[in-house]
């Protein structure tokens, strides 16, 4: 049996389920009573739970796992480790501990685990935090991630539907990295393309978040599975709309060309499937579309802040060697909640 096959079958957060369908879902749990410290849950679906503690303190609570999308284990391990703690920057807070989640076949090499964790175990020793545990079972197939908890100050949580008219929306990586994978898995991907996607999934959201503590941010959350659209609307939250400046997007250049050859994921019909409807597109080539709805693993932060704000924030971000770039506007609720044009 050819292990690398087995191992690397197509994962990342492609492998979510559909936002359609967790709606359906999540709308018939019952919430139980309200509890006052419970500052945000999944009703908001954002990215982590907040709970207060005291009025200085609220823990960060989120757990994020999947199966792999590059075929070396430690590579992955990293990815999916950055991928796991982004939920508790994206809520402006900062890591404390980590444990591990592990699906794995009991009969692959025991060093391709091994592989896997240390590289999980790194990341979170680049985010600040402990590594405090975990738990795993025996599956058919490989799967890993983390339960981390953070910490933030109960004033200062970044929730993700708290943007107003007129903030600027910054976005802190470059898109199409689903795309890059997919056009890997193939074969079709070149060894330039891969290894700036693998650079961007492995990147921690820390030191984004780090230069957004300083500025007016109003909403932040960061692009993960159900892709840039999928994300801004959650962001407009059925009361903003937002002008989208498509020249104006990192994108990496291969992902364009690839999604032009069609080499497309099934997670982006469903994105496109869920978010089409309150898009409008103007002039934008299909190439670009499926970039926008491309499901992103380990994506950058999509951040909501003052105008006033934007420029010093942009430019710290740059400092800091973030492919950061201003994509858009928050407007007045309009007919079309996404409009997409060109420039």
């Amino acid at each position: 049996m050819d292990e690398k096959i087995v191992f690397c079958k197509g994962g990342g957060c492609t492998a979510k389920l559909g936002a359609g369908i967790l709606e359906r879902v999540l709308d018939r749990l019952p919430r139980g009573p309200a509890n006052g410290n419970l500052l945000v849950g999944f009703d908001s679906r954002d990215d982590a739970a907040v709970y207060r503690v005291t009025d200085e303190i609220a823990v960060v609570q989120t757990l994020d796992f999947f199966p792999p999308m590059v075929d070396d284990p430690y590579t992955f391990g990293r990815i999916a480790a950055a991928n796991a703690l982004s939920d508790v920057y994206a809520m402006g807070g900062e890591v404390m501990t980590a444990l591990n989640i592990v699906c794995f076949p009991e009969k692959m090499d025991l060093n391709i685990l091994g592989e896997i964790m240390r590289g999980g175990s790194e990341k979170v020793i680049e985010a600040g935090g402990a590594l405090a545990g975990g738990h795993s079972i025996a599956d058919s197939d490989v799967k890993y991630g983390l339960s981390v908890t953070g910490i933030v100050h109960p004033d200062r949580i970044y929730r993700n539907n708290g943007g107003k008219v007129g903030d600027k929306l910054i976005l802190t990586k470059r898109l199409g990295v689903g795309i890059i994978c997919t056009a890997n898995r193939v074969g079709e991907a070149s060894r330039e393309a891969l290894e700036e996607a693998v650079a961007s999934m492995t990147t921690l959201n820390k030191y984004a978040a780090a230069c957004c503590r300083r500025f007016d941010i109003h909403a932040c959350t960061d692009v993960t599975g159900f892709s840039l659209l999928g994300h801004l609307h959650e962001m407009m939250d059925g009361r903003l709309s937002c002008h989208l400046y498509a020249e104006s997007v990192p994108v990496i250049p291969q992902a364009l060309a690839y999604a032009g050859e069609f080499l497309l994921t099934a997670a982006a019909q469903r994105n496109r499937n869920h978010t089409g409807p309150f898009v409008r597109f103007e002039g934008i080539p299909f190439a670009m579309e499926e970039v926008l709805f491309d499901p992103q693993t380990s994506g950058g932060l999509l951040v909501a802040v003052s105008a006033d704000d934007a420029g010093s924030l942009l430019a710290e971000l740059q400092s800091a060697g973030a492919p950061a770039a201003v994509i858009g506007e928050i407007t007045e609720r309009g007919e079309t909640e996404i409009l997409v044009t060109k420039d």
